[in-house]
């Protein structure tokens, strides 16, 4: 959300990241393959009703000053909740810079793609006049953003192939409008479905069937419900070698489409097939079948590379994460190597990089999709969950787990290191930066010092040159809103890679992630790291073969690394942003800070007596056993405290000093759930939409519900559950993050979560702690406790009326990089004005109320 005076420059550097491939591997479900001249009729979901082959485009200049969080987007906002038209030569925009931008008739090529230079970042217009009502499947790809009759929907901005959204054309001229993305070509056309519950092959997340484990697989299809009713009490029948399996499939909501999960039947031990077909079917409740599918599923030993799938708690959905396993097969108390991938690249096709070792198994999970979050967020999350997927599986020596990855997996191991120092023995970045808003601080600063000659290798313009020296005036809400995107700001916790050892690898040529950046952190570790190693490839660029990360001295590194037992250490340094993201280092926790996401940090030392210094801790636990630590004197800060007791204990510090106390409420701030608002999308969220507003605002609401979904899909390969406020008990989703969308004369869901809440909102008022704000035009989010579940959160999506509505819609809370506080009040202004139209933003207290939190005013 905070303005960035080179915005250009940070997607210059996001295109040089998320365009590295590596070692040319082919990405699945390319787009072209539906759209190519010779197959434009071909469809598996039914037949081509119409492919657009004329459009207008209206190019659009990003603001410097734009915000990354809510950025201002007048045309957005021109079509968002309308029926507007245009016409070939109407002004679409008068730009930052004064110049009007019309909107220029543009054709599609021999492909029925609109492909032009002209098309990167701007908009295109489509329409599509229907003689009667009718429900079609809109396929595009090229986009960001498609907004559909004045409905925003998910866009296909990767290229990938799997926007299918289901839509009912109403009588007359249809309109669709879409934001073209990283690429300079658009493609868009309708499908009649086959019918009107179906499959779709696209996107299907798989695993491999292993011979020698007995076991049941998990599988995901794409189920489109393309009627007005909800698909219910749905099955999918798997027969597989003589076997089937039968998965209940969780609802539906009409004119959307789910991932569903599917279990698969063992393959049998005797196979010696290297691949099977599973037939799938898609059953009513009734038992009538609906569709009937064949797929193809590779068999393999489970001794060869392979891909492996788990239910992840973060929303249910299955994800895939793939292994490199020990070539010693009766390996036991062995290493396991945590390889993250880089912008693009398959996890399958990193563990391929790797010959396997005889003394660990490589495992690497997939950051939710190929470009995913950055190993940030919800990236973060799945690197946990594969991390702990692999020691279930492999049951790896405890003291012998490290990390490496490879670009966008290069900065993923600088941030995971750094978040999770007692996690890793050592750690390898490849080709890496260790912070995406620092990479781009570091690149406008070599940018300025450079020749003409590296500014030309890097595609850096005089006008773009011209941009990076504007500095934005940062304003008090700014910093408010940054502060919540201080768990990313890895080289903050840069001392605590004091706890891992470190190799950094970087080309000698790297023009992707140039080669100074390593430089510069080679410099950063050099003022305080005694134990990494610093080695440039000759001659090598981005990618230069396996080497590129499948380095022997780093493994040799990694070899004389372990993580060291708790009772052994005499010294450790522990720093982080938020409980909520990392809160333990070994033997210590921070279960709560002073100050909410900023930089909380303890420093421990027992070579002379225990003694503990601290900054911005408000409770700390220590666990003495682990510690090696009986009773005696403890040195924290300024105080010293009489530990007469073992096991775990709880540290206070109120008034200037510490005490030793109970345990805090679970309904507490803490590690389980602390904020900022973007952490409700975890704990197997449900999404709540209202019904019982007026007819727009039902409408409204579920749609910015099934935006939220469809967009959770497309970048986290996702499978949300949407229910009406009306469905919903809190007893039937026990312990689960639930996202409320509507307010509390809206939501009948409200009272059951929220009705005792400092933060309240009905129609045309918002009441914040007893201040009173009126108008229609606001917009809010904030999360809060869930008050009957000691571990789970609400999220609140809400607006005051129809124009607060608008404004809920110009957002990026579930792009990594975005900064979103506990709580954001914000005016419809929001998409002319970016964050000079919020009008409060700040954390809670430790006990989620206003008085003992932090909050800023406009």
């Amino acid at each position: 959300m905070v303005k960035f005076s080179n915005s250009r420059l940070l997607a210059l550097v996001v295109c040089f990241v998320c365009g590295s491939l590596l070692h040319g591997q082919k990405r699945q479900g390319n787009i072209v393959e539906y759209f190519g001249k010779e197959k434009v009729n071909e469809v598996n979901e039914g037949k081509v009703a119409h492919v657009f082959k004329e459009a207008l485009y209206l190019p659009t200049k990003r603001n410097a000053l734009n915000s990354i969080s809510f950025p201002t987007d007048k045309v957005f906002k021109d079509f968002l909740m309308t029926h507007k038209t245009v016409a070939e030569g109407e002004i679409g925009l008068v730009d930052h810079s004064g110049t009007a931008q019309r909107w220029t008739k543009i054709k599609v090529d021999s492909s029925s793609t609109f492909n032009s230079p002209v098309l990167r970042g701007s908009y295109v217009y489509l329409s599509y006049k229907s003689n009667k009502e009718d429900v079609v499947l809109f396929e595009a790809s090229g986009h960001t953003q498609a907004i559909i009759n004045g409905f925003p929907h998910e866009g296909d901005y990767y290229d990938f192939g799997y926007s299918l959204i289901p839509i009912k054309l109403k009588k007359g001229t249809n309109v669709f409008v879409l934001k073209s993305g990283r690429f300079p070509r658009v493609r868009a056309r309708l499908i009649q479905p086959k019918s009107p519950i179906l499959l779709t092959q696209r996107d299907m997340t798989l695993p491999d069937l292993l011979i020698g484990e007995n076991l049941n697989y998990q599988g995901a299809i794409r189920v489109i419900n393309a009627s007005d009713t909800w698909v219910k009490k749905h099955e999918i029948q798997v027969a597989h070698q003589g076997k089937k399996l039968t998965s209940e499939i969780p609802s539906i909501p009409p004119m959307s489409v789910r991932k569903v999960a599917f279990e698969i039947p063992a393959v049998a031990a005797n196979t010696t097939a290297q691949e099977s077909n599973l037939n799938l079917k898609l059953m009513s409740g009734s038992e009538q079948t609906l569709d009937d599918q064949e797929i193809t599923i590779h068999i393999k030993s489970k001794h060869d590379k392979h891909k492996r799938t788990f239910i992840s708690q973060i929303d249910g959905s299955v994800q895939y994460f793939s292994v490199a396993p020990s070539s010693a097969h009766d390996l036991e108390d062995g290493a396991l190597f945590l390889s993250v991938h880089g912008a693009s690249v398959e996890a399958v096709n990193q563990a391929n990089a790797y010959k396997q070792k005889d003394w660990g198994h490589v495992v690497a999970p997939t950051n939710r999709r190929p470009f995913g979050f950055a190993w940030e967020d919800w990236g973060r999350l799945d690197a946990l969950e594969v991390l702990k997927e692999g020691k279930r599986i492999y049951q790896p020596n405890p003291q012998k787990i490290y990390l490496t990855g490879h670009s966008m997996g290069g900065h993923g191991t600088w941030y995971l290191g750094a978040t999770y120092p007692d996690k890793f023995a050592a750690i390898a970045p490849c080709a890496g930066y260790p912070d995406l808003l620092g990479y781009r601080d570091s690149f406008v600063k070599r940018a300025l010092s450079a020749s003409d000659e590296e500014l030309k290798r890097w595609g850096i313009t005089p006008k773009m040159l011209e941009e990076m020296q504007k500095k934005p005036q940062l304003t008090d809400m700014d910093h408010m809103i940054l502060r919540a995107g201080n768990p990313s700001r890895t080289l903050k916790l840069k001392r605590n890679y004091l706890q891992q050892g470190i190799y950094v690898l970087h080309g000698e040529k790297d023009n992707v992630v140039p080669t100074f950046i390593a430089r510069e952190m080679r410099e950063v570790l050099g003022k305080f790291h005694s134990d990494f190693t610093y080695y440039e490839y000759p001659g090598g660029t981005h990618w230069y073969g396996d080497h590129s990360m499948d380095w022997p001295p780093i493994f040799d590194l990694f070899k004389q690394r372990s993580i060291p037992a708790d009772s052994t250490i005499q010294k450790m340094e522990f720093y982080t942003a938020s409980p909520g993201v990392s809160a333990t280092s070994h033997f210590a926790t921070i279960v709560q800070q002073q100050k909410p996401l900023e930089i909380s940090s303890i420093n421990f030392n027992k070579e002379d007596g225990v003694k503990i210094d601290t900054e911005n801790v408000s409770v700390l636990k220590l666990d003495l056993d682990a510690m090696g630590m009986g009773t005696g004197k403890l040195q924290i800060d300024n105080d010293t405290l009489e530990i007469s007791s073992t096991g775990k204990i709880y540290l206070h510090h109120t008034n200037e000093s510490w005490r030793i106390g109970n345990a805090p409420s679970s309904k507490e701030k803490g590690p389980h759930r602390n904020g900022g608002f973007k952490d409700a999308f975890r704990n197997e969220m449900v999404f709540v939409y209202a019904t019982k507003g007026t007819a727009q605002e039902n409408e409204w609401y579920y749609n910015k519900a099934r935006l939220d979904a469809e967009t959770f899909y497309y970048r986290a390969n996702g499978s949300v559950e949407l229910v009406a406020d009306v469905d919903f008990s809190p007893k039937a989703y026990p312990n689960r993050n639930i996202v409320l969308y509507g307010n509390s004369d809206n939501n009948s869901a409200w009272n059951k979560l929220l009705k005792h809440f400092p933060v309240q909102i009905k129609n045309n008022q918002v009441t914040l702690d007893g201040k009173e704000i009126k108008g229609n035009q606001w917009g809010l989010y904030f999360i809060a406790p869930r008050q009957d579940s000691d571990t789970a959160s609400i999220g609140v999506v809400s607006a005051t009326g129809t124009n607060g509505m608008k404004a809920i819609y110009s957002n990026h809370y579930l792009l990594n990089g975005t900064s979103y506080p506990d709580l954001l009040l914000f005016s419809n202004g929001i998409m002319d004005y970016g964050t000079d139209a919020v009008k409060c933003a700040g954390f809670f207290g430790n006990d989620w109320s206003f008085e003992q939190g932090e909050f800023t005013w406009n």
